[in-house]
């Protein structure tokens, strides 16, 4: 049963198949570039440069002609390496300092005599056997310059979240087809163009209009599919443009493996969709977009395609719809004479009162959870020991099954049933890593791999979940709103992996206390499954079982009257000529 609408929507709906998968498809860049920094902007091992040509050099007990010999043998930040120059002058040669020392009498690793300290000033001397060639490499984002690169994922996550917001508020001004172009079309050519900056300051402004517009896409990309895609399939197929993201994740892996130049590597990222972008202009404008706008030509040529791609002998006319969508406005007017005078909600709304209050701030917290521990999980998947492309694979790798889990279980279980379980055990799984012994790899990875599994169950699922505890007049602004938690916590979650460095176990913890909050607080949410939307704050209300309510008295909602229209329209003509 739970595959069955979807096998329906792949046969009876050839054109929004098409259109689906095809939307999609792009956002598997969207995962590419949310995740490119972490092989990017990767810190190999390095030490201070020679201040001339070096006659031999000595770490340890061990001795070499060069310095690439001496990198299989560094095991600590802490180390150094002795080095002496062709002028018979000894260097104690540490990650950000050097020092000469006064007595060169012979070459030995252990000196008690006195030193002279200098800066780098001669550069720095990188480990090039994993990677030739890195952003922290090439403009030298180690010691004192170290905060540049721990800046580059935040300021991306910032794009994102500036993108969301504005590329959204377009999509409902010009059309969700022209912004899709856009964004594609910007994807590609600010990828293209990160890999041709010339310093530090132009990579991250450019990285940062790159996260716009892959932001901007995927909140877009999100909300064409649904107006596309009909009733029964619309939970898998918006669960299911994470699965894609995911894939981006696993295309990041691969190429990582295969390219090891940061400049080609993100040239390879960024043309793995260029087929989508030279195609892309074929994508139809939403026909409810175009009903909006009171454009009823050309959401009829729309239906009509619709009608000729599904073989439909007889498709619904626009001048149906709106009749019926006026009647029903008409009817609404004479039972509420306050109609016309409608109040204009704002985000004061989602605090009206304590039980809704506390509702926005559970469901503020789950988005923020979700998504810090969504990224903590990837971005840390690279530091888990092992083969670190391998352990990037497998954490996109896992959440293909995780969507299809939490389709099945939302309708089986319900959602709260569904979210607080998976909440719970995260937090647990985080825990249970911490007592995990470091020399136990492959043991480290399949927790964390059940970490993100359990994650995101929850990330996905509260999507859904927030537009049905919302009436109509919120529903946009309370997803809105969640989804602005949820970027901040992808700017926060670099910060928070960054923390490893005071405790390995650090982020974990961090994520396993709000994930362990958001689960109790969950329980307190009412379960949604089976009961209509609401439509007022004072039906949303009594939905959490408290008669208390907002004091105002809301108009009844009609804005999903024409798509319901349409949907009705479509599914009994594809009855009639089945």
């Amino acid at each position: 049963e739970a595959f069955s609408s979807v096998t329906c929507f792949l046969s009876l709906y050839r054109f929004q198949a098409c259109v689906y998968f095809a939307s999609v498809f792009q956002a598997t860049s969207c995962g590419i570039h949310y995740l490119a920094s972490v092989f990017m902007a990767v810190t190999p091992n390095f030490v201070c440069g020679f201040p001339g040509n070096v006659s031999s050099v000595l770490f340890h007990n061990s001795s070499a002609t060069s310095i690439e010999d001496i990198w299989t043998l560094w095991t600590s930040t802490e180390n150094y390496i002795v080095a002496q120059l062709e002028n018979g002058e000894i260097w104690e040669l540490d990650q950000c300092s050097r020092s000469k020392r006064e007595v060169s009498l012979d070459l030995a690793y252990e000196y008690k005599g006195n030193k002279s300290v200098f800066p780098c000033s001669d550069g720095f001397l990188y480990d090039d056997t994993k990677w030739k060639s890195t952003v922290v490499t090439q403009w030298d984002l180690v010691c004192d310059r170290e905060w540049l690169a721990k800046l580059i994922q935040p300021t991306f996550m910032l794009g994102v979240l500036i993108g969301a917001v504005i590329f959204g508020d377009i999509a409902d001004r010009v059309g969700r087809q022209r912004v899709i172009w856009f964004t594609s079309a910007g994807q590609f050519v600010f990828g293209i163009a990160v890999a041709f900056t010339f310093d530090y300051y132009s990579f991250v402004i450019v990285r940062f209009l790159l996260a716009m517009v892959s932001s901007g896409y995927l909140v877009v990309a999100f909300v064409y599919v649904t107006e596309f895609v009909g009733i029964k399939a619309r939970t898998w197929a918006s669960m299911h443009v994470h699965a894609f993201f995911a894939m981006g994740i696993m295309v990041v892996a691969l190429v990582g493996f295969l390219v090891r130049t940061w400049w080609v590597y993100q040239i390879f990222l960024s043309i793995a969709t260029l087929p989508f972008v030279l195609c892309c202009w074929m994508l139809p404008e939403t026909p409810f977009w175009l009903l909006s706008e009171e454009r009823y030509e050309d959401a009829q040529k729309v239906i009509d395609t619709m009608a000729r791609w599904n073989k439909v002998s007889t498709p619904c006319k626009v001048s149906e719809l709106c009749s019926v969508q006026q009647d029903d406005l008409a009817s609404g007017r004479m039972g509420d004479d306050d109609t016309s005078s409608a109040k204009k909600h704002n985000i004061l709304d989602l605090f009206c009162n304590w039980q809704i209050a506390r509702r926005t701030i559970t469901v503020w917290l789950i988005w923020f959870t979700g998504s810090l521990g969504y990224y903590v999980f990837s971005l840390s998947s690279v530091s888990l020991g092992g083969n670190e492309y391998l352990n990037l694979f497998l954490i996109g790798a896992v959440e293909l099954p995780c969507y299809i889990i939490a389709c099945v279980a939302m309708d089986k279980l319900g959602r709260r049933n569904t979210l607080i379980p998976f909440l719970i055990l995260s937090a647990l799984i985080c825990v249970l890593i911490m007592f995990i012994p470091q020399d136990f790899n492959i043991l480290i990875i399949l927790a964390n791999m059940a970490g993100k599994f359990s994650i995101g169950v929850a990330f996905g699922l509260i999507y859904l979940y927030t537009a049905e505890l919302y009436p109509t007049i919120v529903r946009s602004l309370a997803v809105g709103s969640g989804s602005m938690m949820c970027r901040v916590g992808s700017v926060v979650a670099p910060f928070c992996v960054y923390l490893r460095s005071v405790w390995i176990f650090m982020p974990l913890l961090l994520v396993g206390i709000m994930a362990l909050l958001s689960g109790i607080l969950t329980i307190m949410l009412p379960e949604t499954l089976g009961k209509p939307l609401t439509n007022t704050l004072v039906e949303a209300t009594e939905m959490g079982r408290n008669k208390k309510s907002c004091s105002e008295k809301t108009p009844p909602a009609h804005s999903g009257a024409v798509l319901e229209k349409i949907e009705m329209f479509g599914q009994e003509r594809i009855s009639a000529d089945k």
